[in-house]
């Protein structure tokens, strides 16, 4: 986003939620940064700097303000949706990889060197990956701190740091506070919820349509892995320290999510990757606004503002999804993927990994949950043929993909190159158009996809009165651009 002074200033000035993560203001008289929509008073013009990310301010001696807490702000929809080299590395330190493997495995992971990724970070967001990472560590000591019993050590290194005292500097410089003053912040008291669940509330622009989201899920929900009951939606979780539980449930204002967690390390990348589930970082307002200009889609966004993308915890997850539903029903296809996952709900360890030396062994069982993580790809891989309920071709296109996971040559990741990964997803035997535009879609977040070829999307096209010829279709799907993935989902709900 361009921080054009006077913009900023109106937007700060008028309190609008809607630039909420977009930028952040830095009240130079006060020594704090906050969101742009701070009920506090408006500062002077004089005392005002606007930020790129939390990161820059804080690089500029600002502490987060305690009111309005910018730190958990919506994250950008630049970072969420952006195909460049900055917004894939956003969304890696999103997922903890610099806590996991560094710079250096981030800026591998980019096909960048260090000090060329970090100038880009640099030139864009005001601070480099060590700052982001640090800013997103601190964010994460917090809500361990006020959302657990977990002692002051411990939570120094679930939340990444490398010593207490590293911990300690950065909490105090980030918040003005010491640990133990946050955790004794009046009505912010731990959670009693059980060992290893952690309570948070998960900011969104509103609106948000809670319902379609809820629908979507539920229309596809895999037994044992995800359910939808009373409004909540739960689903079993794969992260790299451990497996975990997760239940959201929208409500006005942000999604209460509960998670279980084997390893508090897996807090940032499970948040990360529920956000990107529900499509929280989005921006609907601008998106709404795009198709509400088509007279087609007009009453559609009036009578259901904030229609989100669904997206996916995994990458790989997805591709199998939509390899199986080729040319199937839903319930077919559930049918289908149930086979493929282990036999015990109870057990964790099928290509999950067990939690660290010296970390909880506490299991998302434990706490009289029954949801597993999607088998992933080394599990796939040790499926035998009678697991696959399916042809044999679409068999071996399974398996193929999920030997490109394991050795590394195809990367289903939020920080993989879309275009890469589709190119190389068209290359496998018995993979077409529709199944990479799809995964594109929903693993890869890409918002401008269109599926001309969707049975589904051609009703929902008819059912408008639009042309549902895919040709057609798809050359009238132009006037959707940049937002053509969020068009697919109006039309299956209008099919």
């Amino acid at each position: 986003m361009d921080l054009d002074f006077e913009r900023c200033y109106r937007a700060v000035d008028s309190r609008d939620q809607r630039f909420d993560g977009w930028f952040f203001t830095g009240v130079t008289s006060t020594g704090i940064y906050c969101r742009p929509s701070c009920p506090a008073m408006t500062p002077k013009r004089c005392n005002v700097r606007f930020f790129p990310s939390a990161a820059a301010a804080q690089g500029a001696g600002l502490r987060a303000c305690r009111r309005c807490r910018p730190d958990v702000a919506p994250g950008s929809p630049q970072w969420d949706v952006r195909a460049d080299v900055v917004g894939r590395a956003m969304r890696l330190i999103a997922d903890g990889v610099v806590d996991r493997d560094g710079v250096p495995g981030l800026a591998a992971r980019l096909g960048y060197t260090e000090r060329h990724l970090h100038r880009m970070l640099r030139d864009e967001l005001g601070a480099g990956p060590l700052a982001l990472a640090r800013a997103q560590r601190a964010q994460t000591a917090r809500i361990l701190i006020e959302t657990t019993g977990l002692g002051m050590a411990e939570i120094a290194f679930a939340a990444g740091f490398g010593s207490v005292r590293q911990f300690n500097d950065t909490v105090r410089e980030v918040y003005a506070a010491a640990p133990s003053e946050l955790r004794n912040t009046p009505g912010r008291r731990p959670a009693a919820a059980g060992a290893g669940t952690i309570a948070l509330r998960l900011a969104y622009r509103p609106p948000l349509h809670a319902a379609a989201l809820l629908d979507f899920l539920a229309l596809r929900a895999l037994p044992g892995v995800e359910e939808v009951r009373d409004g909540t939606y739960r689903r079993g979780l794969r992260l790299p320290h451990g497996a975990a539980e997760v239940a959201l449930t929208p409500v006005d204002g942000h999604v209460t999510a509960t998670l279980r967690l084997a390893d508090m390390r897996d807090l940032a990348p499970a948040v990360a990757r529920c956000r990107r589930l529900l499509d929280l970082d989005a921006d609907p307002t601008a998106v709404d606004g795009t198709l509400a200009a088509d007279p087609a889609l007009a009453a559609l966004v009036a009578a259901e503002p904030g229609v989100r993308l669904p997206r996916a915890v995994d990458g790989f997850e997805m591709l199998i999804r939509a390899i199986v539903g080729q040319q199937v029903s839903l319930a077919s296809a559930r049918t289908t993927l149930t086979h493929l996952q282990p036999p015990d709900p109870n057990l964790v360890d099928h290509g999950v990994g067990g939690p660290a030396p010296g970390v909880s062994q506490r299991q998302p069982h434990d706490h009289g949950g029954g949801l597993r993580g999607f088998v992933d790809a080394e599990g796939v891989l040790r499926v035998g043929d009678g697991g696959f309920r399916m042809p044999v071709g679409r068999r071996e296109t399974i398996r193929a993909v999920a030997r490109g996971v394991v050795d590394g040559s195809l990367d289903l990741e939020p920080g993989g190159d879309r275009e890469e990964t589709v190119r190389r997803l068209l290359a496998v035997p018995g993979i077409g158009a529709w199944t990479a535009g799809y995964v594109a879609m929903r693993a890869l977040g890409d918002p401008d996809v269109f599926l001309p070829t969707d049975l589904a999307v051609r009703r929902g096209a008819a059912a408008l009165g639009l042309p549902a010829d895919p040709r057609t279709l798809d050359a009238y799907a132009q006037r959707w651009r940049p937002w053509r993935s969020y068009a697919v989902i109006r039309l299956w709900r209008a099919a």
